[in-house]
């Protein structure tokens, strides 16, 4: 098949949104407000899209932005990758144990207060993983515009307001701290790109998750750590894929208008608390009886995560280790995947399954 031109609307559309997305996050910067390019190009879009504007970013620019962010992500890996290996069984099966309680208060919260289904309730419950969820949704006749709204306004929250919270409390600085890091040679950026490139094909063949991003951040890793790259990306690429990712997140609210959004705002903050005090509890247990930082924690366990992308590119913006809240991340999404058809099929409701 020929390659298709992308039409004058379209090309106006994703210039739009990179604009509107580089003027937020050059905002919360020049404001020195933490995430600020991530955040402010995400509010910056999201405001824009609820007022009506057609936003977009195209898939070939959304693959491009995980590659590089999966690129800086692996350079880290040489200096973080043993830090808290020996946590990972323990705080991975806590996290799945706070998954199941946090999905299922809120769904409990969202039946009891707000009168929704069952079926609906506990997919807008069920953190991260929203596309699968949506599709589920969709095929159990359940209400896919509240779930999406109480989904995208729990990673809304999480994503703008945790960089904040952490650097008002000082327990992440509000400013990554400066640091000497080498940059890569073109030579070397070339090897790089082509084993990131290759590692996200050979995921994305396999159909794993988040391919893009883990396949460029395992290439990177591997020849970081084995020292045949020991540079990073210059700092400006760096703040264009948090740009980029940030004006991804904003476009979720291209399709749906005030009204929608508004009449479900009170179940997706009810929700969403619910959700934070089940995590608290377990965030509260491990750093009690651990030796995980804080910080590491409260963003590994932060509930509702789109996906492991975003949780991973909010790590870096706050210098979190990210090979830490990756793997948790990942762990959430994968466990969610797997357990919520099932669940969904034992507690939903049975007639949705023939309904067509």
């Amino acid at each position: 098949m020929a390659f298709a031109i992308p039409s004058r609307t379209k090309i106006l559309s994703v210039i739009e949104t990179l604009a509107i997305g580089t003027a937020g996050g050059a905002l919360f910067l020049l404001l020195n407000l933490p995430g600020g390019l991530i955040s402010g190009a995400m509010l910056a879009v999201g405001v824009a899209a609820i007022a009506g504007r057609p936003l977009a970013v195209p898939p070939i620019l959304t693959q491009t932005v995980l590659v590089l962010l999966g690129i800086s992500l692996g350079s880290l890996v040489s200096r973080q990758l043993l830090q808290h290996v020996g946590a990972y069984p323990l705080t991975i099966a806590l996290l799945a144990l706070a998954t199941f309680c946090s999905t299922f208060g809120s769904s409990l919260y969202l039946q009891r207060v707000h009168g929704w289904d069952q079926t609906s309730a506990f997919l807008a419950g069920s953190p991260g993983a929203l596309s699968q969820i949506i599709v589920l949704a969709a095929e159990k006749g359940a209400d896919v515009p509240a779930i999406a709204v109480v989904q995208t306004m729990r990673v809304i929250i999480l994503t703008a307001a945790l960089p904040l919270l952490l650097a008002m409390t000082g327990i992440a600085p509000s400013s990554p701290p400066a640091a000497a890091v080498a940059i890569t040679s073109p030579l070397e950026l070339a090897a790089l790109i082509a084993a990131s490139v290759a590692a996200a094909l050979l995921l994305r063949l396999i159909r794993f998750p988040a391919s893009w991003m883990f396949g460029a951040m395992i290439g990177s890793s591997v020849l970081h750590g084995t020292g045949l790259t020991d540079g990073a990306l210059p700092p400006w690429v760096r703040g264009v894929a948090l740009v980029g990712i940030g004006a991804l997140i904003g476009t979720r609210f291209a399709r749906m208008n005030g009204r929608v959004l508004l009449s479900h705002v009170n179940a997706a903050l009810g929700s969403f608390a619910i959700a934070i005090v089940i995590s608290a509890v377990f965030v509260a247990v491990i750093v009690l009886t651990t030796h995980v930082r804080f910080a590491d924690v409260i963003v590994a366990f932060a509930p509702g995560a789109m996906d492991a992308m975003l949780a991973l590119a909010l790590a870096l913006t706050l210098h979190i280790d990210p090979i830490f809240v990756g793997a948790h991340h990942l762990s959430r999404f994968v466990f969610v995947t797997i357990t919520t058809p099932g669940i969904v099929h034992l507690f939903g409701r049975p007639q949705d399954d023939v309904d067509d």
